[in-house]
């Protein structure tokens, strides 16, 4: 049943005229085809995209969704320290969304996910989650005077925000992440405010049974300028999390923790640059926080060469307990970011870490695109251990003194068929630090993973 779909999907791709419809978006909430209104062409893509629901064409109903195939094989997982060290898995994900618009002030959105994992030894909810409700949620717009709009949407809904370092949809992983929560959204010429309050959204095996988690609840206000003179860019944000209980190096307790941060960036030339700061604070059971992060990520493009050739140098801090057992925290939390942050095969996450990454993007032709990348990483502190992306800890800091975690070399492979159709591979090599090898069996990691993927 699920390979029909897939093969309905193809058909589907195949049938589209693309260059008359608007580009997918990373959230598919913020896909809008009213431009097909009066559309003359009538295909069978069109009508998914767009079906009148009325005479006059005001209200419409728009389909949309994704099918994601993925072989991911381990050797020497963990460092050789997972229970299958050498191991491989087939994970599938099936998204599908209905958007019905009832004129311009009133729309709501439903998707349904299926994250779906083969031949492994125990797959926990973020790869095996068989039916749910992932999004599903209501919003009014108001047009204010002077070209503003604001809208309220309630409901369950993927945040994104920024470069994803600290609130992200998740794309990476098997099943992407949501929130039941209030957003207001303020909107006008080339600013954005977003307000929102939620809790986040507990992942379960089973069908339609995941709820907000208790544990989690998440609010805070982000905004973005664009068309600064000189630098571009910038967004202003502060951030709140409240978890009951969660665990660090340091120890087990509740968290509060706010997060106040801002970002200066541009997309818009051949040179392009990322520059993110944040600092936190608040409270870790008897602990006061005080953490922060710092990155820097630039590129060039060189369109006069050959392969157009894109180098680029990432690097970042972020901060780590200084000292066990006094009286705070300075362990970055990286919130929610995307899954994979170093990469696919999702060894390391963004917490106690000092990193470089230089790498280089080649367009031979026109849809293929072949990366290298090498990540060099070490532990910004002594007293503090590693984390994996989602923030859990993977090994204490308290036996050894050694900070080098390891180097990481990445060869990606990328061919975009056209707008519908994605395939790629990965080829990933870590070498083990001596921190690594004080902690762990050591062993070095090789890891490929092969996605395809269809749109539409």
């Amino acid at each position: 049943m699920k390979w029909r779909l897939m093969l309905l999907l193809l058909s589907i791709g195949a049938g589209g005229n693309c260059q008359q419809l608007p580009e997918f978006k990373p959230l598919r909430y913020d896909e809008n085809y009213s431009i097909l209104k009066n559309d003359s062409v009538s295909t069978f893509l069109r009508k998914l995209k767009y079906t009148a629901l009325s005479a006059n064409r005001n209200n419409y109903i728009s389909f949309g969704g994704e099918a994601r195939l993925q072989y991911l094989h381990y050797k020497n997982d963990l460092w050789s320290d997972a229970p299958e060290a050498t191991h491989g898995e087939v994970l599938n994900r099936y998204l599908l969304h209905a958007d019905v618009h009832v004129g311009k002030h009133f729309r709501t959105f439903a998707q349904l996910q299926s994250s779906l994992a083969f031949s492994m030894e125990e797959s926990g909810p973020l790869d095996d989650n068989s039916l749910e409700l992932h999004q599903g949620f209501i919003e009014v717009k108001s047009f204010l005077n002077g070209n503003g709009e604001l809208a309220a949407r309630i409901g369950r809904q993927e945040f994104q925000y920024g470069s994803q370092r600290l609130v992200s949809a998740r794309e990476g992983p098997n099943n992407r992440q949501s929130f039941d929560g209030l957003k207001l959204i303020y909107k006008k010429h080339d600013l954005q405010a977003n307000l929102f309050y939620s809790h986040y959204v507990g992942t379960r095996k089973g069908f339609f049974n995941d709820r907000p988690s208790g544990n989690t609840r998440f609010w805070g206000a982000y905004i973005v300028k664009n068309g600064i003179p000189v630098i571009g860019n910038i967004d202003l944000y502060c951030l709140g999390l409240l978890k009951r209980k969660t665990a660090f190096d340091e120890g087990v307790g509740r968290e509060l923790r706010h997060t106040a941060g801002t970002r200066i960036w541009t997309t818009s030339n051949d040179w392009k640059y990322d520059f993110e700061a944040a600092y936190q604070f608040g409270k870790f059971g008897k602990y006061k926080i005080n953490a922060y992060t710092a990155s820097i990520n630039t590129s060039y493009t060189f369109r006069k060469i050959k392969w157009l050739p894109e180098i680029r140098f990432k690097t970042e801090v972020i901060s780590g307990n200084k000292k066990y057992d006094d009286n705070y925290l300075q362990t970055f939390n990286p919130l929610f970011p995307r899954g994979g942050y170093f990469g696919l095969a999702a060894l390391i996450g963004p917490a106690n870490l000092i990193g470089i990454h230089p790498s280089v993007l080649f367009t031979p032709l026109a849809g293929i695109h072949v990366s290298l990348d090498y990540d060099k990483m070490w532990r910004y502190s002594i007293d503090d251990g590693i984390y994996a992306p989602g923030n859990l800890l993977t090994y204490t800091g308290r036996n050894t003194a050694d900070k080098h975690i390891g180097d990481q070399y990445t060869i990606t492979f990328e061919y975009a068929l056209n707008r519908y159709f994605v395939f790629s591979t990965v080829f990933l090599w870590f070498h083990a630090g001596n921190y690594i090898k004080e902690v762990a069996p050591g062993k070095n990691v090789f890891f490929i993973g092969i996605t395809s993927g269809v749109r539409f």
